[in-house]
C-alpha cells in the first residue's frame, strides 16, 4: 500500500516509459569506496606508520579520514593513493595520513581525578623526596612527560596545576615535555593557541582569564605558562632511550588503539624511562593486568595510579 501510496502522491509514469538515470552534479566527486584488500593493505601500512591497529570493521573509519587526502591526490581507489604514499621519498603523503588518523580527542583538565591526584598527592610526594637528595644552592628538577599530547590541553592543565601548586618558584625546575606523532597537533601545542570550542572544552572561566590572553577568534596561553613546557615529535613505537628519566609519566587514551603485543612494548619501554619512585597515570578505563607486570597499580581516593615494582 505504501508503494502506491507513493506513486500517486508523486505521480506514476507509464511502464513503458524509460526510467530516469539520475548523474552526480557536475563538480561533486563521489566518495571513493574501499575494497576489503584495500583496507588491509591501508591498516598494515598505517600500523607500521603509528602503531595504531585498524580492526576490519573500521572501513569507515578509513574512508571518512583519509577520503579527502584522495580527492586531493587525485587518486580513484585507495591502492593508488597507498602506492602513491609509499613511493613518496619526502614522506609527505605519510605525515598526512598521521595527522587525518590520529585522533586528537582532547580536552582540557580532562578526567579531573588525575589533576588532583597530581596536584595533592604525587608533586608533594615527590617534592618530600627530591628534598633531601637535592643541593641547597641547586633548583629541584621536576620532570614530567605527557606521551600523547596531542594540541597540548593535557600539558598545559599540567603546568596550570603546577603554577598553582607552586607558583613561580626558583626552587623548582620544572622540565614539562610534552609529544605527539602528529606534526599538525605539536604545532598548535607549540604554538598554544585554541579556539572558543577548544577552550570551552573542560577550562573554567577564571582560569582562562587568568592563564589566556585573546588572539583574534582564539585564545593564547600566557608566556608564563607556555615557557614551563617543551614539545617533541615522537613516535611511541620507535625508541624513547634518549629521553632520559621522568619522575610522573601521563600516557591516557593512546595505548588503547594498540594492539596487545605493542601495548606491551610501549610500557616496557616506558617502565625504563620512569625513576624508580616514579609515577604512571593512564587512562581511567585502562588497565595494565596482563600488559606489564613491572607495574604495581595503587589507589589513592577516586584514582589509580601505577608504580614500578
Amino acid at each position: 500500500m505504501s508503494g502506491n501510496l507513493a506513486r500517486n502522491t508523486l505521480g506514476a509514469t507509464p511502464e513503458s516509459a524509460p526510467r530516469p538515470v539520475f548523474q552526480p552534479l557536475p563538480g561533486i566527486r563521489q566518495q571513493v569506496k574501499i575494497s576489503p584488500a584495500e583496507i588491509q593493505l591501508l591498516s598494515k601500512y598505517i600500523h607500521g606508520l603509528t602503531g595504531i591497529n585498524i580492526e576490519p570493521s573500521k572501513a569507515y573509519l578509513l574512508e571518512t579520514r583519509l577520503g579527502k587526502l584522495l580527492e586531493n591526490e587525485k587518486c580513484d581507489s585507495y591502492s593508488a593513493f597507498y602506492h602513491k604514499a609509499k613511493a613518496d621519498g619526502s614522506k609527505r603523503l605519510d605525515m598526512q595520513i598521521i595527522d587525518a588518523i590520529t585522533t586528537n580527542e582532547t580536552l582540557f583538565f580532562r578526567d579531573a581525578n588525575p589533576f588532583d591526584l597530581l596536584k595533592f598527592k604525587i608533586i608533594p610526594e615527590i617534592i618530600d623526596k627530591r628534598a633531601t637528595a637535592a643541593s641547597g644552592s641547586l633548583a629541584m628538577p621536576i620532570r614530567i612527560w605527557s606521551a600523547a599530547c596531542s594540541t597540548g590541553q593535557e600539558v598545559f592543565s599540567i603546568a596550570i596545576v603546577l603554577r598553582e601548586l607552586l607558583g613561580p618558584s626558583p626552587q623548582h625546575n620544572i622540565q614539562l615535555l610534552g609529544t605527539d606523532i602528529s606534526d599538525a597537533a605539536i604545532r598548535q601545542a607549540s604554538y598554544g593557541a585554541f579556539n572558543k570550542f577548544e577552550i570551552e572544552r573542560g577550562l573554567p572561566r577564571d582560569r582562562l582569564q587568568r592563564y589566556f590572553v585573546a588572539s583574534g577568534d582564539n585564545w593564547k596561553i600566557k608566556d608564563e605558562i607556555r615557557s614551563m613546557a617543551t614539545f617533541r615529535k615522537i613516535n611511541l613505537m620507535e625508541s624513547i632511550n634518549g629521553l632520559g628519566k621522568f619522575d610522573l609519566i601521563f600516557c591516557r587514551n593512546v595505548a588503547i588503539y594498540f594492539t596487545l603485543e605493542d601495548r606491551v612494548k610501549l610500557f616496557n619501554k616506558i617502565a625504563d624511562t620512569l625513576t624508580p619512585d616514579g609515577y604512571l597515570i593512564i587512562g581511567s578505563t585502562e588497565s595494565l593486568t596482563g600488559v606489564c607486570p613491572r607495574f604495581i597499580p595503587k589507589r589513592h581516593l577516586k584514582s589509580i595510579f601505577y608504580q614500578l615494582r
